[in-house]
């Protein structure tokens, strides 16, 4: 009888490469499309698993959860969101919000703070009478328009304990929210056994572990929109991100102004085209991407050296590409 063992574990063992070959064949891609933060979000999640179906329904209400607490137009019944907090009557010295809508909040101004605020969640009031002029496409503010809307910048307090001063102050999460949301959602499905996965927020890309030999391949998009592309990406578990003047923009006397506004001066960024941040981390890849498009490119190559695994790719105002120090690791080969 023992003679028969070395055949029957080797028929044992091809049986499980068998297995092994049938279940990496079964694998598919399981594609959901989702609409929040007036943006299109597209998931792929590669995984044989029937829990996927229930996971994306998931992943679909972080999305619609994370856009009703950051939405500063639209109140919702019973929910202290930003519009809530920006618009209240209330004569409470102090506001009890969703501990997320919290966490956001800390985060950013954590940053205003880190980025000598280039980063600023604070200024709803500017940015409503920017975007006024961006959807007419006809003159820009007066200085008087944008002197008035500075009266209306509120510092925002957080008090601990999930709570917000009341002092109506015009908070806006445009340049965070969507990137923060994305990293909670990634991170959601690794926890459900998901890990590999695609995420394109808008052109805010997140991708888990690799489902085939092969790293994911993202493109670097050129801002004269001739269907090229800056750079590929190789990678897994990274995000790129991009900020640009050349999406959302209007042009008057000859003058280009985009939607990304510089707290500082008031205006519009003009160091650069575009800049791209590639990191494994979403919501900082947003806070990034703002803060570099307001800063000379030098200054934001500094900027980023002092952090572990962040690069980053500029588009100049004279169409050269420019590129930080350990960016070339990821390009494709």
């Amino acid at each position: 009888m023992k003679k028969y063992v070395p055949y029957i574990l080797l028929l044992g063992l091809l049986m499980a490469m068998l297995l092994i070959s049938f279940m990496a064949k079964k694998q598919k891609v399981i594609t959901k499309n989702l609409f929040y933060m007036d943006t299109y979000i597209n998931i792929k999640v590669y995984s044989d698993k029937k829990e996927v179906d229930s996971t994306l329904k998931e992943v679909d209400k972080i999305y619609k959860e994370y856009h009703q607490l950051t939405d500063r137009y639209n109140s919702y019944e019973d929910l202290v969101n930003v519009y809530y907090i920006n618009n209240n009557n209330s004569e409470e010295e102090a506001l009890t919000i969703d501990k997320r809508l919290y966490d956001i909040l800390e985060y950013g101004l954590l940053w205003k703070n880190k980025s000598n605020g280039l980063f600023n969640i604070e200024i709803g009031s500017v940015i409503d009478v920017w975007k006024k002029y961006l959807a007419s496409k006809d003159g820009i503010p007066t200085k008087e328009e944008l002197e008035i809307a500075t009266k209306n910048i509120k510092e925002v307090k957080l008090l601990g304990d999930n709570k917000i001063l009341n002092n109506n102050p015009n908070i806006d999460l445009g340049a965070i929210a969507k990137g923060y949301v994305t990293d909670v959602a990634g991170e959601y499905l690794k926890k459900q056994g998901f890990d590999k996965f695609i995420i394109n927020a808008g052109g805010q890309v997140l991708v888990g572990n690799k489902y085939h030999k092969d790293l994911y391949k993202i493109g670097v998009k050129s801002p004269l929109n001739n269907g090229e592309n800056l750079a590929i990406i190789n990678g897994e578990n990274i995000c790129v991100a991009t900020s640009g003047s050349y999406e959302r923009f209007y042009e008057y006397n000859g003058v280009s102004y985009n939607h990304i506004i510089n707290p500082n001066t008031l205006y519009p960024g003009t160091y650069m085209k575009s800049v791209t941040v590639l990191s494994s981390d979403s919501k900082l890849n947003d806070v990034l991407t703002t803060t570099l498009f307001l800063m000379p490119i030098d200054e934001g190559k500094k900027f980023i050296s002092q952090m572990d695994g962040v690069e980053a790719i500029w588009f100049t105002n004279d169409n050269k590409i420019i590129k930080s120090e350990g960016f070339s690791k990821y390009e494709q080969k």
